[in-house]
């Protein structure tokens, strides 16, 4: 039976058929990931919200009768209060303060001390310290005039700071309630995590690799709390035994601060130079200027110790993807950056591992007979 020229498929029409099909997968995609771009953010912080609060929703399942809808919405009112709480009455206290400092400045109640002569023999920036110093000690509204564009520019920039904080918290808020939604149906997810990593790296590997992700993010995002709060203690102890105003509220500050990957030295350098101007320098201010200063820099030691604490991958590969991650990608990378790291380095490995044997040679006949 010969094949009429209508049924015939030449090699160069199945390959024109499968670009074809190639292609317009291609494009598919191209307009998924379009559509779903503005969401990615918020998706991507909902399933690592959700991944580090799911062990807390297996720990209250039995408490509950294995009710995982009315367990998730407890989790996430919680939270919602822990967070809420404290940034609300960091706020009236910020507001409360920078309003009193306006009425003091205007008012003429700011007195700045002279500086002490020593100052002026300090190394290098000794006399021009001193001389601002003294301006600012004598006429602080001349001074403030002095540098009124750049007080400018950085009031602009400190709005669009906290314009941005708000934003970043309103995105937070939304992406735990609908990590609430994802806890909820926690096993499904997780049994889809496994299905899509088997999908992909085979079904011997797709539940290592599923278990590794998990790990990291939650290391991580223990990691970071865990320094957050141990940098809290360490600034507020020193706070409260300088007899800081409103110790509390700005150790509370850097707590939040930690969370959100900020350094703390935007709260301790401006208290180093409150403490400074208004206590002159002495042994006490000396010793509590450094103590503080190295205590707002304590994440640079304290992030190799905790980060990397019970992933299956060496410590030095979580530290170095949280490092990059949050370099390329902002707070957001200081997750997906260990994941992926991980995730390569164990299947780099594997690959290196799993070589062919060599095979041995096989007797010749002679061999055998004899």
């Amino acid at each position: 039976m010969q094949l009429t020229p209508t049924t015939q498929r030449t090699p160069s029409r199945e390959m024109l058929d499968v670009l074809i099909r190639a292609g317009l997968i291609a494009i598919l995609a191209v307009f998924c990931f379009r559509i779903f771009a503005p969401f990615l953010n918020l998706m991507a912080w909902s399933v690592i919200l959700a991944i580090t609060l799911y062990p807390l929703q297996v720990l209250l399942r039995p408490m509950f009768g294995g009710k995982d809808g009315l367990i998730a919405t407890l989790i996430v009112l919680v939270a919602f209060a822990v967070i809420l709480v404290p940034t609300y009455v960091l706020g009236l206290a910020v507001g409360d303060s920078i309003e009193k400092s306006i009425a003091t400045f205007k008012g003429g109640g700011l007195h700045i001390p002279p500086p002490a002569e020593s100052v002026s023999s300090w190394p290098v920036i000794g006399p021009r310290v001193y001389g601002f110093w003294q301006q600012a000690s004598t006429d602080l509204t001349g001074l403030a005039q002095r540098f009124a564009p750049q007080l400018k520019e950085a009031g602009l920039a400190l709005f669009a700071m906290l314009t941005g904080l708000g934003a970043g918290l309103v995105i937070f808020f939304v992406a735990l309630i609908i990590a609430g939604i994802l806890m909820a149906y926690g096993e499904k997810g997780y049994r889809s995590a496994v299905q899509i990593a088997s999908r992909i790296s085979g079904p011997e590997e797709g539940t290592q690799i599923a278990d590794l992700c998990t790990a990291t993010i939650r290391a991580v995002a223990q990691g970071v709390v865990g320094i957050a709060f141990i940098q809290m203690l360490l600034i507020g102890i020193g706070f409260i035994v300088m007899g800081i105003p409103g110790a509390g509220l700005l150790a509370l500050a850097v707590l939040l601060l930690g969370i959100m990957q900020l350094p703390a030295t935007l709260i301790t350098i401006p208290v180093i130079i409150f403490v400074i101007l208004t206590d002159g320098v002495s042994t006490a201010t000396i010793i509590f200027s450094v103590y503080i200063f190295v205590a707002g820099l304590a994440d640079n030691v304290l992030k190799p110790l905790l980060l990397g604490r019970g992933v299956a991958v060496p410590m030095p590969v979580v530290l170095v993807g949280a490092l990059g991650g949050m370099v390329t990608g902002g707070v957001i990378g200081l997750f997906v950056g260990p994941v992926v790291l991980a995730v390569g380095y164990q299947l780099f490995w594997r690959w290196v591992r799993d070589q062919p044997q060599p095979q041995q040679a096989q007797p010749s006949q002679e061999q055998k007979q004899a």
